[in-house]
C-alpha cells in the first residue's frame, strides 16, 4: 500500500489534554495527530469522564452532540450510547457518554481500590467504540486498541455473536498496544456471559489465567498485531520475571513471525520545549544553556531548598508506586545527601510511598523537597531547573520522564530496564556518545555507584556543559515513531490483502 490514506480508529481510556492519569494519555494525545499529519484519517474514542468535562471548560472547547444514539447489548440489557465529538488538531475525537459509568471523581479507582464495575465500563467503551464507527460511517482499516480497558474489542470481534460476522469490520485489522503488562483486567468467569462470549473460552488456551478471565491475555491472542512501547520491553515481557504470567503467551504469538514488536514512545516536542515553555522561569535552548542556572536558582527558592551552596539538584517526577522504585531511593537518601546532592520529588500514588516521602521530608528539610500531587507547571520547572532526573524503576515499559529530561538538559540517571535502555546511553562507558548514567542492579550499591559517577562529571563544568548540550540535541519525538507505526499498519494490511 503506497498511499498513507489509511482509516485508523484509536480506542483508549485516556487522552491528553482531555483526561490524564499516566503515560497512555500522552501517547493518545500525540500519536494520532502525528499519523494525521502523515496523511492518515484518524479517529479516537474515549469515555466522557468528569475530568473530560472539566478540562473542556478550561480549554474553552465546545462539543457537538450527535443526533443518532446507537444501541447495543451489554450484560443482556440494551444500552443507549450518546456521542459527543470535537475536531482536535485534525483528529476527530468521539466521547462515549454514560454518566453512571464515567462521571466519577477518579478514572479507574477510588479509596477502596479498583471500581467494582470496571468490566462493564471497559465493555461499554469497547463495544460502544465499534458502534460509533458504524454510526459516523467510518470504516476502519486499522482498529488500534490500548491496554486492557479496550481488550474486549479484539475479543468480541473474534467471538461475540453478530460482531464476529459483521461485514462492516470484516476487513479491519486489530493492533493492540500493551503500555504496562502489570495491569491485565482480571475478572470472574461470569464476565463471559455478560459480554455474550462462549463459555468454552474459559480454558488455558483461551481467556483463563490463574482461575480468572484475563482480558489482556485475550487481546494478545485475538489481535492481528501486538505492540508495546519500546523494543527492550518487547523482549523483557517474554521472560518470566517481567511477563506477569503472560510470558509464555507472548512467546507463542512470536513463534513464527514477529507479531510482537516494540515501538518506542515519543513526546510532543512542541509541547515540551524549553525555548518556548511559558511555565518555566527563563527560556533556553542548546545554545543558551547558561540560563539553566537561573531556573535552578528560582526553583530551589520556590520549593524551599537551601540555596547557600551550588549542590547538584536530583529530581524525581513520577507516579509513587512500587514499580518506580521509590523505596530504594528513600533507603539511599542519607548517602545521597552525604554525596552532596539535593533532591526534589513531585508525584502522587500509593499512600505507603506518600507517607514514606513525607516522613523523610520532615527529617531532611534543607535538602529534600516533597510535593505530593499533580502540578503541570511545577513539573516543567523541575525539568528545567534540575541537574539530573533519577528513575530507579523495577521495570519501565518506555518511560517518558527521561525523554522530557533530555529535552530540558536534565541528565537522566536510570536503572537499565525497558525503554530506559532504549533512550539512555551510559556516559561512563562512552563519554563521546553518552547522554546519562545507567545502573543495572536494583540495589543500593548500584544506584549510589551511578550517582557517584554522575557527580564526578558534574564537578567538571566543561564536561557537564557538553553533556547537557548533547542531551538537548537528542530526538525522541513522535516524528520517527509515527512513521514506524504507519509502516507497520501498511505491512499488516498488505499481508491480509
Amino acid at each position: 500500500m503506497a498511499s498513507n490514506n489509511i482509516n485508523i480508529l484509536f480506542v483508549a481510556s485516556e487522552m491528553e489534554p482531555f483526561v490524564r492519569v499516566g503515560g497512555l494519555s500522552d501517547v493518545i494525545g500525540t500519536l494520532p495527530i502525528r499519523l494525521a499529519s502523515l496523511g492518515a484519517d484518524v479517529r479516537v474514542v474515549i469515555p466522557y469522564y468528569r475530568q473530560v468535562k472539566e478540562n473542556l471548560k478550561e480549554l474553552n472547547l465546545n462539543l457537538k452532540t450527535l443526533a443518532k444514539k446507537p444501541v447495543f447489548c451489554l450484560d443482556w440489557l440494551p444500552f443507549e450510547c450518546e456521542i459527543k465529538e470535537i475536531k482536535y488538531k485534525n483528529v476527530m475525537v468521539y466521547f462515549i457518554c454514560k454518566d453512571d459509568l464515567y462521571d466519577r471523581r477518579d478514572v479507574y479507582t477510588d479509596q477502596k481500590g479498583e471500581f467494582q464495575d470496571n468490566d462493564i465500563r471497559s465493555g461499554f467503551l469497547s463495544l460502544g467504540a465499534l458502534e460509533i464507527a458504524k454510526t459516523v460511517k467510518f470504516k476502519p482499516d486499522i482498529i488500534h486498541c490500548h491496554d486492557w480497558q479496550t481488550a474486549l474489542v479484539p475479543i468480541c470481534l473474534r467471538w461475540r455473536k453478530h460482531l464476529k460476522d459483521d461485514e462492516y469490520f470484516k476487513d479491519s485489522k486489530v493492533v493492540f498496544t500493551i503500555h504496562n503488562i502489570s495491569y491485565q483486567g482480571e475478572f470472574a468467569k461470569d464476565i463471559l456471559d455478560k459480554f455474550g462470549l462462549p463459555a468454552y473460552l474459559f480454558t488455558s488456551q483461551g481467556l483463563e489465567l490463574f482461575g480468572k478471565v484475563n482480558l489482556l491475555k485475550g487481546a494478545v491472542l485475538y489481535s492481528d498485531m501486538v505492540t508495546t512501547v519500546s523494543p527492550s520491553y518487547a523482549e523483557e515481557i517474554k521472560k518470566r520475571e517481567f511477563g506477569y504470567g503472560l510470558d509464555a503467551v507472548l512467546k507463542w504469538i512470536s513463534r513464527k513471525s514477529n507479531n510482537l514488536s516494540g515501538i518506542l514512545n515519543g513526546i510532543d516536542y512542541d509541547r515540551w520545549d524549553p525555548d518556548t515553555d511559558e511555565a518555566i522561569y527563563e527560556n533556553f535552548n542548546p545554545r543558551t544553556t547558561a540560563k539553566i542556572t537561573v531556573n535552578k536558582i528560582m526553583l530551589r527558592k520556590e520549593i524551599g531548598l537551601d540555596h547557600a551552596d551550588d549542590k547538584p539538584l536530583l529530581s524525581v517526577v513520577s507516579k509513587l508506586t512500587e514499580q518506580k522504585g521509590l523505596d530504594l531511593l528513600v533507603e539511599c537518601l542519607p548517602q545521597i545527601f552525604d554525596l552532596g546532592y539535593q533532591v526534589a520529588v513531585l508525584g502522587s500514588g500509593d499512600r505507603k510511598y506518600e507517607h514514606m516521602l513525607r516522613k523523610a521530608k520532615n527529617r531532611y528539610k534543607k535538602d529534600l523537597s516533597v510535593t505530593i500531587g499533580l502540578d503541570d507547571k511545577l513539573e516543567r520547572k523541575i525539568y528545567a531547573g534540575s541537574d539530573m532526573l533519577i528513575m530507579p524503576s523495577r521495570f519501565e515499559p518506555c518511560g517518558l520522564g527521561q525523554i522530557i529530561a533530555l529535552r530540558y538538559g536534565t541528565i537522566p540517571v536510570v536503572r537499565g530496564t525497558g525503554g530506559l535502555l532504549d533512550t539512555v546511553r551510559d556516559y561512563s562507558k562512552d563519554s563521546s556518545k553518552g547522554n546519562g548514567f545507567i545502573f543495572d542492579e536494583f540495589s543500593k550499591l548500584s544506584l549510589l555507584d551511578a550517582l557517584i559517577r554522575a557527580i564526578s562529571v558534574y564537578e567538571n563544568k566543561g564536561k557537564w556543559e557538553r553533556l547537557v548540550k548533547r542531551a538537548m540535541k537528542e530526538d525522541y519525538s513522535w516524528r520517527m515513531s509515527g512513521k514506524r507505526y504507519l509502516e507497520m499498519y501498511k505491512t499488516l494490511l498488505s499481508i491480509s490483502n
